[in-house]
């Protein structure tokens, strides 16, 4: 695939993304993708992800890989931001690249999926245009920070938390006004939740917790999915193979978004 590297979005030098242009396609309007990665909130990089961006320009997609700003340089709710903004660009320049400025669906992994989340469930962090999205699309991502506070013992996370802390601070008294599941607010549209069957178990009950609350609480009708056979990465490192285990998963998501 034909790839534009490092396309500014913002000001700051993890402002940038990357555009995997569809192989070939009888559309005329091609849906896109914007895909956010993982990495703890401290680290990563799109083109750690570039199977990703391969994979869904092999199939059609106008695939768009991105970075945010991370902690500790960076606090919440920088990635949510980060992530309204890559959205608003897209929203903006899709079009002269073949996309479908009507089709965009928002996918993240881990921390990406926490971003991704905070993005489109909670009003706040809508772009400007609104958000204007066919759906998205959540991997094993941290939707309740509160809780994994509250209960490190039990789901098996360090204390200090190298990863939480570095992102949401130390005062932890501000937790629960820094967690998604608390804070929904937006109009339901198209999602999936996904999770690895082997993921870490704090994955699993926060999957199953934001599944639960949107469902009970906010009109939502989400889908939830299970990885068979991978674990939090693997699940991530088997799309563009043989094992579709997820990538097909997301890839019908993303050309209809149901």
């Amino acid at each position: 695939a034909q790839v534009l590297e490092d396309v500014a979005y913002g000001s700051d030098p993890r402002h940038r993304l990357d555009v995997y242009l569809p192989v070939q396609t009888e559309a005329r309007h091609t849906p896109a993708l914007i895909f956010l990665h993982g990495g703890g909130f401290i680290r990563g990089d799109k083109a750690d992800r570039a199977n990703v961006g391969h994979y869904f320009a092999r199939h059609g997609v106008l695939a768009i890989l991105a970075n945010y700003r991370l902690g500790p340089d960076h606090h919440w709710p920088a990635g949510a931001e980060d992530a309204s903004a890559v959205l608003s660009w897209a929203l903006e320049h899709v079009a002269s690249y073949g996309g479908n400025p009507e089709h965009i669906v928002l996918a993240g992994e881990s921390a990406g999926a926490a971003h991704v989340a905070a993005t489109s469930l909670i009003r706040r962090f809508h772009p400007p245009q609104g958000l204007r999205i066919a759906g998205a699309f959540l991997i094993s991502g941290v939707y309740n920070v509160e809780l994994e506070l509250l209960a490190r013992r039990q789901l098996h996370i360090a204390t200090p938390d190298p990863r939480n802390e570095a992102y949401f601070g130390t005062d932890f008294a501000s937790y629960g006004a820094m967690s998604t599941v608390e804070l929904i607010d937006a109009k339901s549209f198209p999602l999936v939740i996904s999770y690895a069957e082997l993921d870490p178990i704090q994955m699993q009950v926060q999957a199953g917790e934001l599944f639960a609350r949107l469902v009970t609480r906010h009109g939502f009708t989400p889908a939830i999915e299970v990885v068979r056979g991978h674990n939090h990465l693997t699940q991530i490192y088997s799309i563009n193979s043989e094992d579709e285990a997820l990538a097909a998963s997301l890839l019908a998501f993303v050309k209809d978004p149901v």
